[in-house]
């Protein structure tokens, strides 16, 4: 293995491995000793020792490695398992289109080799099949399954053991009890990559935060680490006074008389009539009378074009009974390929899911009041639409009234030119609803829920708040080799979401590059649950064009108004939610979220290369950086593990990329690990290092460099045998003598 010259040399760093600042609830030490007391050679000898003289530690290693290696056949149970598939996490179905969620455990962070997959008919055992008197905390056993994972590496130096991620399926009492997605991966941690000759990292901070007391019940006491919470810059409080809301031609539309702005006032749309538009620079509208549509006249059989939104008027005016009267209606004005459409999961969920006095009032009540919110189209989004396309930085605002009007008529499929990739909108995501009535999906149903919680809200009441949707473009990156800038905060938890924890911070979502991913498909996971418990964001995909590399969509002031439970297949839509998040002056809810799109590694060291830091670097500050706004004013990052799912990022670089780029832009940062205790200890103590040992942004742009063309240029298996940070702490180790 190549011998590394440490850092400290060109630094100069002259400090002890350091010691953790005081975090944590009741003064806990956040950096504690890790005791190691058994060998690999331990391991060796006890490893023909009969099981029933095994010692409990020695059984539960055992156990454990059968855990993930183990696959026995299905019991058959309706009970749905945790562990995420690909289907479950991308939407390649749906157009090509996939999320880049990372709320997943760390058997989603890589897919599985083709020789390990799992079809429908097994299921992993779990160490309920295999012992059923023996009670080992999750902490435990994780310390005791750790050691015989280096019995089981392959040739390649372990590589195929580091690869190899399994999850267990939960049983039907703990998926019945989980509320939010952080339950469903609490007291898991993810495996460390194995450090140099295949031993464990021995780091200055992994010896400090690998061992963690338990509760009674087992599960880690230690939940966040790092700076509390409640000292991070949250809006509106840190925010400054916002400048008068107008309109700036080729900078910012604005929808809405701004002068008729008042504090629980619905907005009255700008200008007062119709303006119709029907160009390349503009979303074309439903209600443009260009909007024309082939129809055969009865007599001359000859075919006439007619207004398309006369049509849709007609159609959609007429009493819907059934699922089937729906379905009719949409194909009157739709084009020849309609006739391919299923609406599979709306018939089921009118005939089977809803009651009958519910399917009632929704074809009597809330169909009808929908059909009357999106014809009010030509009175309320009376403003052309301007398309956001790709190098542009500009801003729409407008009233969340309009965005119910525009939602109303995706749902109803209106939209022109928009079912079909082939037109002028191939590069935009696809905003009509049509895809979300197909097929027999329990996940359809639970989003037609959601949904319908949503129109049942803005037709019952009308929404009084503004909305603004900035497409941002990154012209000058930073140039990191040379940056000084130095990390800021971590508030870093295995708790808690980003949606609930990470209130009044600007929220990342781990997005498509056409926004919204499969939210009207079958994608659900982070970037769809977020879309449809705050629907408003959808109607984004009407105007936002697929986001380059430098780019990104920042969405300000929807609005919550679903509640839900489980994740991906287990997700279940929990009822109406009311969100009482304080506006700001331009009467938006104080809730900014950023989605920026991560690349997607099929090559696990492709992600170190440094044409891939710069682009997740740059995608990352552009999200985080405002050029306009002073630091003091700035909220923090609320975000967690970008592109670490399908995608195959890597958790502990995409969280130290992240944390580069916060300081950069001069925000501090709340990282959610959605369960993983390990990643939290192992970015704490990172940033506690980094922190201690005053390292720059730039140097450590430099440290990833290095790892790139010493470790991983050089690395004959699939992952390198040397972690990134065990790198980075060898070569910023203190010199012998220079305290």
């Amino acid at each position: 293995m190549t011998d590394f010259e440490p850092l400290a040399k060109r630094l100069k760093v002259g400090t002890n491995a350091p010691v953790s600042p005081s975090s944590g609830p009741r003064g806990q030490s956040l950096c504690r000793k890790r005791q190691d007391n058994e060998s690999v050679d331990d391991e060796k000898t006890q490893k023909n020792t009969s099981h029933q003289r095994m010692g409990p530690r020695q059984q539960q290693k055992f156990i454990n490695t059968l855990e993930h290696w183990l696959v026995k056949p299905r019991k058959e149970s309706d009970t749905p398992e945790v562990c995420q598939t690909q289907d479950d996490v991308g939407s390649t179905d749906d157009g090509g289109f996939e999320s880049t969620s990372a709320q997943s455990l760390d058997c989603q962070n890589a897919e599985l080799p083709t020789e390990f997959n799992m079809d429908e008919e097994t299921q992993l055992l779990t160490v309920q099949d295999l012992e059923e008197h023996s009670q080992v905390s999750p902490a435990s056993q994780d310390s005791a399954g750790s050691g015989l994972i280096h019995t089981l590496s392959c040739n390649d130096g372990g590589s195929e053991t580091e690869e190899l991620e399994t999850c267990s399926a939960s049983s039907e009492t703990s998926v019945r009890h989980k509320t939010k997605i952080t339950d469903f991966f609490s007291g898991t941690s993810s495996r460390r990559l194995l450090g140099r000759k295949g031993q464990p990292d021995k780091s200055p901070r992994k010896q400090d935060g690998d061992k963690e007391s338990t509760s009674a019940d087992g599960k880690p006491d230690v939940k966040w680490l790092g700076t509390p919470i409640s000292e991070l810059k949250r809006m509106p409080e840190c925010g400054s006074p916002l400048p008068p809301l107008r309109n700036v031609p080729d900078q910012h539309t604005v929808m809405i008389r701004t002068d008729l702005l008042h504090s629980g006032k619905v907005p009255v749309p700008y200008p007062g009539m119709f303006k119709d538009t029907w160009d390349f620079i503009h979303a074309k509208m439903p209600c443009s009378s260009s909007n024309l549509f082939p129809i055969q006249d009865e007599e001359t059989q000859e075919h006439q074009n007619k207004s398309r939104w006369e049509l849709i008027k007609e159609s959609l005016n007429k009493k819907f009974t059934s699922p089937l009267d729906f379905k009719n209606a949409i194909l009157k004005y739709s084009s020849s390929i309609a006739k391919k459409w299923d609406f599979t999961a709306l018939n089921l969920y009118c005939t089977k899911v809803l009651k009958p006095d519910a399917a009632e009032h929704l074809f009597d009540s809330l169909l009808p009041d929908m059909v009357q919110l999106a014809l009010r189209a030509s009175e309320l989004c009376t403003k052309p639409i301007p398309l956001l396309k790709r190098g542009m930085t500009h801003s729409i605002t407008m009233s969340q009234e309009q965005v119910a009007c525009l939602l109303a008529n995706a749902f109803f499929c209106t939209f022109p030119r928009r079912n079909s990739r082939k037109t002028e909108y191939c590069h935009y995501p696809d905003i009509n609803f049509v895809r979300l009535f197909e097929g027999s999906s329990s996940k359809k149903i639970e989003k037609l829920k959601t949904l319908m919680c949503y129109f049942t809200s803005v037709t019952e009441q009308k929404p009084l708040g503004l909305v603004t949707f900035t497409r941002q473009s990154l012209d000058k990156p930073p140039q990191w080799e040379s940056s000084q800038t130095h990390l800021t905060k971590l508030h870093i938890t295995c708790e808690g979401t980003i949606e609930d924890d990470g209130h009044g911070m600007l929220q990342v979502d781990f997005a498509n590059q056409f926004v919204g991913g499969g939210v009207t498909s079958s994608g659900l996971v982070q970037e769809e649950i977020r879309f449809l418990i705050n629907p408003e964001l959808i109607v984004s995909r009407l105007f936002t064009e697929a986001l380059d590399h430098n780019e990104c969509l920042i969405i300000t002031g929807t609005q919550q108004y679903s509640k839900y439970t489980g994740y991906s297949q287990t997700y279940k839509c929990a009822g109406s939610h009311q969100d009482t998040t304080p506006r700001d002056d331009w009467q938006r809810r104080c809730t900014e979220i950023v989605a920026i799109d991560a690349l997607h590694f099929r090559n696990f060291r492709e992600q170190f290369r440094p044409e891939k830091i710069n682009r997740e670097l740059n995608k990352a500050y552009c999200g985080f950086a405002r050029p306009e706004e002073k630091s003091q004013n700035l909220s923090a990052v609320a975000t967690g593990n970008w592109g670490c799912g399908v995608f195959g990022g890597d958790t502990r670089l995409k969280a130290l990329l992240q944390m580069l780029a916060a300081a950069e832009a001069g925000r501090d940062v709340a990282y959610f690990t959605f369960g993983d205790s390990q990643l939290m200890t192992d970015v704490h103590n990172m940033h506690c290092f980094l922190t201690e040992q005053n390292i720059s942004v730039g140097e450590v742009y430099d440290l990833l460099g290095q790892y790139n063309s010493s470790v991983c240029k050089s690395c004959l298996g699939r992952r390198p045998d040397v972690s990134l940070y065990s790198f980075i702490y060898q070569q910023v180790s203190p010199l012998p003598g220079t305290r």
